[in-house]
């Protein structure tokens, strides 16, 4: 696979070597956190020191991370949390385009959930947040899009939940690891990330949420999270989110600056290309994702056709991947059905370099052509 070109990060990204190394640290040390022996209260000191470091990348307070399986875990939890919660307020509001666990919850919450529509670009429509108002538990918005990049403003929404009471919550996902994220001056009181998008396990994330709020828990047990998510804690795991939080940190600036330059350099190539290439979102844009629509094929098409030649991108998020369907993010943003189907994200990552953007360049061409022959 070395001779691979992996542009799925937004997916999930390679392991970093450090997160591992702190994993197999601990990986075979016995003793449940909640124990009370001394391999116990060891995988208890563990787990709090990930606590502890994970909060410092944040910029929260330890009591404020509540660990989770994943992003979809925690929003699943906020979200219902906030609902069951705050019974006299029995409205939610989300944004348009957002993943799948939080766009759920118009079904999950029938005639319960109002949706903030985006522009072209992206964005919430000015003005619409005005739907927020004294019935509403809870607003979740996106911080970055998964699939567009596109980072949201959330200074309107933010002050209209302020002004009626409401909490507000962000999916910072995508955000975390490629943009300053400090949960303290967001101004939010709940946000979500996790540990595989940044080069940590698969299976574990965090819900951050401000240490005076209560959730109602959505499941029952031992209440071990904050009596908002039960279960056995993840010990490991969390050593290893820990650690890849901690590299994402340190080197935050210099990283998204080589990434926004990839970035850029593959925007201008396949631009090049002819008005039938878009890329979707307008600045500002994480410097981690591109996303674009090929007028005259399908994407599942073009996605198979770079597979073979040894390149790995995406024509969504992963969680409603193995189906062609047309993106949901897209049609919120306007585009029509067949340019929603049309469309493929190129995610980058600690991984990419100059040679990964220069081959992407050199086979897309060929590629858009046998895409386009196939559709027509």
């Amino acid at each position: 696979m070395t001779d691979r070109v992996y542009l799925d990060h937004a997916a999930g990204a390679p392991l970093l070597p450090s997160a591992r190394a702190a994993m197999e640290a601990v990986w075979e040390l016995p003793g449940n956190p909640s124990s009370l022996h001394s391999a116990g209260r060891r995988a208890r000191r563990l787990l709090e020191e990930s606590r502890e470091s994970l909060a410092a990348s944040l910029g929260c307070l330890p009591t404020e991370v509540v660990f989770t399986s994943g992003g979809t875990e925690a929003n699943n939890l906020v979200l219902l949390g906030a609902a069951g919660a705050r019974p006299e307020r029995p409205r939610l509001v989300i944004g348009g385009g957002e993943h799948p666990s939080v766009a759920g919850a118009v079904e999950r919450l029938p005639g319960r959930v109002d949706v903030l529509p985006l522009d072209a670009d992206g964005r919430i429509v000015v003005g619409a947040e005005s739907v927020i108002g004294p019935g509403t538990a809870l607003v979740s918005t996106m911080l970055v899009n998964n699939e567009t990049g596109v980072v949201q403003s959330l200074d309107a929404v933010a002050a209209r939940a302020r002004e009626t009471g409401a909490w507000l919550h962000t999916d910072a996902v995508q955000a975390f690891g490629h943009l300053p994220l400090d949960f303290a001056a967001l101004g939010v009181d709940a946000m979500t990330v996790t540990a595989h998008k940044l080069g940590g396990p698969v299976g574990i994330g965090a819900l951050v949420i401000r240490r005076e709020l209560t959730l109602a828990a959505s499941g029952f047990g031992g209440g071990q999270e904050r009596k908002i998510r039960s279960g056995t804690a993840m010990t490991a795991l969390a050593t290893g989110f820990a650690e890849a939080a901690r590299c994402a940190v340190a080197d935050l600036e210099v990283e998204s600056s080589r990434l926004r330059e990839l970035r850029e350099r593959l925007a201008a190539g396949v631009a090049a290309a002819g008005e039938d290439v878009r890329v979707n979102g307008a600045e500002p844009v994480s410097p981690a994702i591109l996303n674009l629509t090929v007028a005259g094929c399908r994407a599942d098409d073009l996605l198979l056709i770079l597979d073979a030649a040894g390149i790995d991108c995406s024509t969504g998020s992963a969680c409603t991947a193995g189906v062609h369907q047309p993106s949901e993010v897209l049609l919120a943003m306007g585009r029509t059905p067949d340019e929603a189907s049309a469309s493929l994200r190129f995610s980058l990552g600690r991984s990419t370099d100059a040679a990964a953007i220069e081959k992407v360049l050199a086979v897309l061409p060929e590629a858009v052509e046998r895409a386009r022959t196939a559709f027509g």
